[in-house]
């Protein structure tokens, strides 16, 4: 089976099932997969199919899942790019992943075309302004044609591509197949016991790995529904678990922890919650229990990355938790504590963590190097440090590389620095994570500035904003005479 037609059986076994709420819309499966397939036609007719790659520039919306889906049906692949990426950044990204056509809003569509000359290959953009306004986009699943026709496709082609922080600077496209993804799917009836009565909360972007599995692929295998939202305030969110019966959210820590300190909680029915699930960073294990006894429902704790398609391990609702670990492997997936050397260590004593599982990605898009940086006899080094217990619960100690998780995104130090120092006044420049309750960790910068040049904070973060995604962007930063080792 391939993701295409994942959502055809979805859409012919609960047809009349409501699959995505946003606002006061509804959509159907049937009208989902009605739509995807119109979109699925439309990029066929521009001459795409197997293995060409199509990027989505979208933010959490129903026209994000129609696009997933629509490349999935023609055997493309789907980058999915952050929203905040700047013009910079994306002339990389579109460059690197050879992408022929950009899916994306209309107001984002700018900064495409501030580098489209750079881009020959990128010759098509589609555009949308939103469910309520007229856009080449809403013409092209009004229209149809709504006939669908997959190509055959193995578990190993790849279906999508996502970019994660590379330690040169420059991002890698981890490429997942099928197959990684399918087994993905599955997981929300599997590990959490979900069905199609369940009605999930999209709070992560559907372009982050964890997002797109947690609110979208596992959402839509099992029949059941997604709530998408425009803005993100915690008011907002109280407001939709009460309004929709939110049954379970998928989310990083900070959403918890808002959760958990928000003064006017209690002004909110929350009775409908039945499971949150954390991953993409570590959650405080002190709050745990002060969550689960405010709100009355259990938090699963999950640890994933983009290679792993992501989720790798959970804690289970049928065995005790253990605060501060990240649970046992997942299904189909090994893991392994292993020293320098990659013989496994005993049980209690630290190294790197190491997977192996249908999850893992196939490689890193055109980059055999660092490929094989990462991926040695079907194992996934992860470069996270940490311990397994007699049990098999594995508990994080650390990283072995360079790397700052803010909010759920992973960011490398070195991507930074080097937009820092096309700065003229700036020397040097030094990134270090902090650690921060909320988000995890924040990005501070040091800062050397080059002789007799002058430069106050403010210009240095407006120069970082031009080139980098917001959450890249520096939190702090110190002006410093000379970088200590």
């Amino acid at each position: 089976m391939s993701l295409g037609k994942m959502l055809t059986e979805s859409a012919e076994r609960y047809p009349e099932n409501t699959a995505v709420i946003q606002g006061e819309k509804r959509m159907t499966y049937r009208e989902l997969n009605r739509a995807t397939c119109a979109l699925g036609n439309h990029l066929r007719s521009l001459g795409l199919g197997k293995g060409d790659k199509v990027t989505l520039m979208l933010p959490n919306c129903a026209e994000f899942i129609i696009a997933y889906f629509a490349v999935q049906k023609v055997g493309g692949v789907a980058v999915t790019l952050n929203v905040q990426s700047t013009p910079y950044e994306l002339l990389h990204l579109l460059g690197n992943s050879d992408t022929q056509c950009l899916i994306t809003q209309g107001i984002l569509a700018k900064r495409f075309v501030e580098i489209r000359k750079e881009l020959p290959l990128c010759r098509h953009v589609v555009t949308t302004n939103g469910p309520d306004e007229d856009s080449p986009f809403r013409e092209i699943i009004a229209n149809g044609p709504f006939t669908e026709e997959i190509p055959e496709l193995t578990g190993d082609d790849p279906a999508v591509m996502i970019y994660t922080a590379g330690l040169t600077g420059k991002p890698l496209g981890a490429v997942l197949t099928h197959r990684n993804l399918l087994t993905q799917s599955v997981l929300l009836r599997t590990i959490c016991n979900r069905n199609e009565k369940d009605i999930g909360l999209a709070v992560i972007p559907f372009f982050h790995s964890f997002g797109a599995v947690g609110n979208m692929l596992a959402v839509l295998r099992i029949g059941a529904s997604v709530v998408l939202m425009d803005r993100f305030t915690l008011d907002g969110i109280f407001t939709a678990i009460e309004k929709e019966k939110i049954t379970y959210i998928a989310a990083v820590p900070r959403l918890f922890l808002g959760m958990l300190f928000h003064q006017d909680s209690e002004k909110y029915r929350t009775d409908s919650l039945q499971i949150c699930i954390t991953g993409g960073a570590a959650m405080p294990p002190d709050f745990i229990p002060l969550f689960e006894k405010r709100f009355g429902v259990k938090i699963m704790e999950g640890y994933g990355l983009t290679e792993a398609s992501p989720a790798s391990s959970f804690s289970r609702l049928d065995m005790p938790q253990k605060p501060g670990s990240i649970g046992i492997p997942i299904p189909g997936v090994s893991a392994k504590i292993v020293d320098e050397t990659g013989r496994e260590v005993p049980r209690e004593t630290v190294g790197e963590l190491i997977l192996k599982g249908d999850n893992i990605m196939k490689g890193y898009y055109k980059d055999e190097e660092m490929t094989a940086q990462v991926l040695k006899d079907g194992w996934l080094y992860t470069s996270d440090l940490g311990r397994m217990d007699a049990e098999g619960y594995i508990f994080l100690t650390g990283r072995k590389k360079r790397m700052i998780i803010t909010s759920g995104f992973n960011v490398y130090p070195r991507e930074i620095e080097i937009v820092l120092c096309l700065h003229p006044a700036v020397q040097t420049a030094h990134i270090v994570g902090k650690e921060d309750l909320l988000r995890g960790e924040i990005v501070r910068a040091i800062i050397v500035k080059k002789p007799g040049a002058e430069i106050e904070e403010k210009e240095l973060l407006k120069h970082c904003r031009t080139y980098l995604s917001s959450y890249k962007v520096p939190r702090e930063i110190e002006f410093a005479e000379t970088i200590g080792e």
